[in-house]
């Protein structure tokens, strides 16, 4: 593990204090401990210390310490211990941490290191010209299926490549970070199997009605014993001989349990019975709440462009008369719906944002959908 040293003393402010909200959070944060047990509210402090100025001070580690009835030391090993606290200034936009463990590694993360070398500085820990920006590489960040990853503050950004990197750089330098969304940047929702799920996605099989058991043949059952089963246990009891002796008129118990298994031999037996599920069927076409189709223009929108259409979708959506990108942007809830029905996606368009995914491509083609998304459309 490498040697962490707080940043030079020409950088260091000469006091820290928790503004207003963190002072109040800070009190109450070490009342959750035991009495002689505050210093265990260490860490706590220090992030929100983090959180405020963008790094841990030597004079913020002084201050938590006093709160906390620490000697200095005490809390200094902690900061220097834990690489999640910053000992040196941050880019004041974004401190961007690339992850370097094997597989970022074997999924280009040397790449995403040469961008952020080539866009803020040469050296980690370093700020740019501006101070805004800065960078480092990281032990794993916890995302392994969606590698290369980074993380800027709280937020995780992943299966880059190189240029959708240089894109977020650029956008948070400018001070736009929201117009790059977080998580994965190409078309999986989380870390769901890239392209759609493979397994589980078909219908149940439709259960099969129990068959009824075969009745016997008409000769058996004329030969058969009658049957005691209409007749009350009590008769059976009372004119058995074997069950009341004349001589004590005492009950034979194991003479009752055999006469009520005779009774019970011919007793009808119950058949079980299923029935099938009702399966979901298609919106009809007639539904009022269809989106309104167009005759097919000259030059129809690449509707598969849109994440989530293919060819096949795309045909189907041909055949519903729905033909250019500001037709699907402009489809309400009850719409969406009636699509995702006949389509049988399960809630599909709503995740994979077909609405506002279509309305970048209507505004501005793939430049637009580029700019909003930090990516090309497939």
């Amino acid at each position: 593990m490498s040697v962490r040293r707080l940043a030079e003393d020409n950088v260091q402010p000469a006091s820290f204090a928790f503004n207003k909200e963190n002072a109040a959070w800070a009190k109450a944060t070490i009342k959750k401990y035991p009495k002689g047990r505050e210093q265990s509210a260490v860490i706590p402090l220090m992030m929100r210390a983090q959180d405020q100025d963008g790094w841990v001070t030597k004079a913020a580690i002084e201050t938590i310490a006093d709160m906390l009835g620490m000697a200095y030391i005490r809390a200094l090993e902690v900061a220097t211990f834990y690489t999640q606290f910053q000992l040196k200034p941050v880019g004041t936009r974004a401190h961007i941490q690339v992850c370097g463990t094997t597989p970022c590694m074997l999924r280009g993360a040397e790449d995403l290191v040469a961008v952020c070398k080539s866009k803020i500085h040469a050296e980690p820990h370093h700020l740019n010209a501006d101070g805004t920006l800065s960078w480092e590489e990281v032990e794993c960040l916890g995302a392994c299926v969606n590698a290369p990853m980074i993380a800027i503050f709280k937020d995780t950004y992943e299966d880059l490549t190189p240029r959708q990197l240089e894109y977020i750089i650029e956008r948070f330098e400018a001070g736009r970070p929201e117009e790059v969304k977080t998580g994965p940047q190409i078309d999986r929702v989380f870390s769901a199997p890239f392209g759609g799920l493979t397994a589980l996605n078909e219908p149940e099989p439709k259960a099969k009605p129990a068959r009824a058991p075969k009745a016997a043949p008409a000769a058996e059952v004329s030969e058969a014993a009658p049957s005691n089963a209409a007749k009350p246990k009590t008769d059976a009891i009372e004119t058995s001989p074997a069950v009341k002796s004349p001589a004590d008129g005492k009950v034979n118990e194991a003479a009752v349990a055999a006469a009520d298994k005779a009774a019970s031999v011919d007793a009808p037996v119950a058949t079980a019975t299923t029935t099938e599920s009702p399966v979901a069927s298609k919106p009809s076409l007639d539904d009022p709440n269809r989106p309104k189709g167009i005759d097919k223009p000259a030059t129809p929108d690449d509707l598969k462009l849109i994440s989530g259409v293919g060819p096949k979708i795309e045909g189907i959506l041909h055949g519903l008369g729905i033909y250019t990108y500001a037709q699907v942007a402009g489809w309400q809830e009850n719409e969406r719906n009636w699509v995702d029905g006949y389509l049988n996606f399960k809630g599909r368009i709503d995740r994979d944002d077909w609405v506002r995914q279509a309305k970048a491509l209507a505004d501005g083609g793939e430049a637009e959908y580029i700019r909003v998304f930090g990516k090309k459309p497939r």
